[in-house]
């Protein structure tokens, strides 16, 4: 069968969404094929086609690759896309507390503001518990969770016992890693776990619609393996993400399927 030509030079005024369409056409596969040779749900990519939601750099790197085209004409449009003169996506609902702009990319705070998190997460946790009576000479282990809902966004799951009642909500197996979407109950609160069987400079990220927390760790350090939680009300719609030496790995419980490919916009 023959290949679709293959899209021409990009410009900033091309919308990024068209020219994934166009290269989604040119692989000739489904939105579940795509899913299944790919680190993103079915979902996902019908958000990244239709312009719904940003994808990441990695997605649209990929997409050019099953397309058997050179991916830097579109990342370069990718990139121009994270500018001022980019299509937004619909207005999504206003949330209290959230007024950064679609596809704004969060700062990525350094570990030592984690660090201090976690140590004030801590003191509070041991402060509360230790005016509780006891057994002279026993100690409480359990503690309660340090935080709840708003209050633990940005801090560590460890560092305010969130992680004592998480469970696994979705996982997929990388390169020499795993990746897990964590939820606490108590906390009302979900992020990224990654198990690394070797020494390597990692990322953690969570992501729930356009709100992303991220944190990078060396590979000198042993102990970092966890997103920063973010607030959400369920697992549902939540996307965990490792990159672990150039490898990236996503896992997540999507907020809707959608059942065709026919409602994709044709390129133009």
């Amino acid at each position: 069968m023959r290949q679709p030509p293959s899209p021409g030079p990009t410009s900033d005024d091309e919308p990024l969404a068209v020219r994934l369409r166009a290269l989604k056409d040119r692989t000739g596969l489904s939105l579940a094929a795509l899913a299944a040779r790919t680190p993103y749900s079915k979902s996902a990519w019908h958000r990244y086609l239709t312009g719904v939601q940003r994808p990441p750099r990695s997605a649209v790197e990929a997409l050019a690759r099953l397309a058997d085209t050179d991916p830097g004409p579109v990342v370069a449009l990718w990139e121009a896309a994270d500018g001022p003169s980019a299509p937004e996506p619909p207005a999504a609902p206003a949330t209290a507390g959230r007024s950064r702009p679609p596809w704004t990319r969060l700062p990525r705070l350094p570990l030592s503001a984690f660090a201090l998190l976690a140590v004030a997460a801590a003191t509070a946790a041991a402060f509360a518990m230790s005016g509780r009576p006891g057994p002279a000479g026993t100690r409480n282990v359990a503690a309660a969770p340090g935080c709840h809902a708003a209050s633990c966004r940005g801090v560590l799951p460890d560092a305010s016992a969130c992680a004592r009642d998480a469970r696994t909500e979705s996982a997929v197996t990388g390169f020499g890693y795993d990746v897990r979407l964590r939820y606490s109950p108590a906390c009302g609160t979900a992020w990224s776990e990654v198990q690394v069987r070797s020494p390597h400079t990692r990322e953690v990220s969570v992501r729930a619609g356009q709100d992303v927390l991220s944190a990078t760790y060396s590979a000198a350090d042993s102990a970092g393996y966890t997103s920063p939680m973010l607030a959400v009300p369920s697992a549902r719609g939540v996307e965990a993400c490792a990159e672990v030496d150039g490898r990236l790995a996503c896992t997540g419980l999507d907020a809707e399927e959608p059942e065709e490919d026919a409602d994709l916009p044709a390129p133009r």
